[in-house]
C-alpha cells in the first residue's frame, strides 16, 4: 500500500513539474496542508486571542502555493522543509503586515518592562510578575499576557532582520546552516550551554512545558492533555517561562 501511495506522488510531481498539470498541483496542495496547520498551530500559541487562525492560515496556503510555483527539484532540498520555509514566512509576512500588536499594548509591554527594570533596581533581587502587576495596577494575567505578544512581537522582528538579510526580490536564499567555522561551532555550544543552565533554573512544570513546546515541538493543546492541565494554563505556565527565561539572559 506504501508503495502504491509513494509512486502516485512521484507521478503527480512529474505532472506538475512537466506541465504544470492542475489536478496534480491540487493533489500535491492537499497532500502537504498539514504542514499549513502545523505552522499555523506553532504560531498562534504566542499570539493574542483576537488574532484569528483562519487568516493564519490564509497566509499559509498563500505560502504553500508559492512554494509549491517555485520549488526546485534539482536541488538538495526536500520539499517539506522548503514548504515550511515558505509557509512560515508567508505568515510572518501576513501579520506584520496587519499591525496585529496594537500601540497601545507596545506602549503596555514598555511600561512593564521598565517597571520590572525598576523594581529590580529597587528590591535587587528577581521580581515576580505579580510584584510587576501590583507595581503598575493591573492584574497577573494582563502582564502575562502582554509579555507573551510582546515576546512575539520581538521574534518577528527578529525573522523580519533574518530574511531581509537574505531575500532577493521575491526569493529567498538558504543559507547552508551545517556549515559552520569552528568559531561559530563553539559559540553555538557555549549559547546552548548556557541556555540550558538558564531553563533549569525554571521550576519542574516550565522546563517540562518548554522541553514539550520547542524541543518535541507539540502544541499547547497536546501538552495540556500530557499534563492533564488545561491549555489556557499551559499558556500561562508557558508565558512565566519566557519571562523569567528573558530576565535571566538579561542579566547574563
Amino acid at each position: 500500500m506504501s508503495q502504491m501511495v509513494i509512486s502516485e506522488d512521484q507521478v503527480y510531481w512529474r505532472q506538475w513539474i512537466d506541465s504544470r498539470d492542475s489536478h496534480a498541483g491540487n493533489a500535491l496542495i492537499k497532500k502537504y496542508m498539514p504542514l499549513v496547520s502545523y505552522h499555523v498551530q506553532r504560531i498562534s500559541a504566542s499570539l493574542p486571542k483576537s488574532a484569528r487562525s483562519e487568516d493564519l492560515r490564509s497566509y499559509g496556503m498563500l505560502g504553500l502555493y508559492d512554494a509549491l510555483e517555485k520549488f526546485d527539484p534539482t536541488r538538495d532540498l526536500k520539499f517539506d522543509t522548503y514548504a515550511s520555509f515558505r509557509i512560515r514566512g508567508a505568515i510572518l509576512d501576513g501579520l506584520r503586515k496587519d499591525d496585529w500588536l496594537p500601540r497601545s499594548l507596545r506602549e503596555k509591554a514598555k511600561k512593564i518592562d521598565m517597571a520590572a527594570q525598576r523594581l529590580e533596581q529597587k528590591l535587587m533581587r528577581n521580581i515576580s510578575t505579580k510584584e510587576i502587576a501590583t507595581e503598575l495596577g493591573l492584574s497577573e494575567d494582563e502582564v502575562l499576557h502582554t509579555i507573551n505578544e510582546g515576546f512575539f512581537a520581538n521574534v518577528l522582528s527578529i525573522d523580519e532582520q533574518q530574511e531581509r538579510e537574505g531575500k532577493e526580490g521575491l526569493e529567498f536564499t538558504f543559507k547552508d546552516s551545517f556549515s559552520l567555522t569552528p568559531e561559530q561551532e563553539i559559540l553555538k555550544r557555549e549559547q546552548f550551554n548556557q541556555l540550558v543552565n538558564l531553563i533549569k533554573q525554571l521550576n519542574e512544570n516550565e522546563q517540562l512545558v518548554i522541553s514539550l513546546f520547542y524541543h518535541e515541538e507539540l502544541t499547547l493543546t497536546e501538552i495540556g492533555h500530557i499534563m492533564n492541565l488545561s491549555t489556557s494554563r499551559i499558556s500561562q505556565i508557558h508565558s512565566k517561562a519566557l519571562f523569567k527565561l528573558k530576565k535571566l539572559v538579561k542579566k547574563n
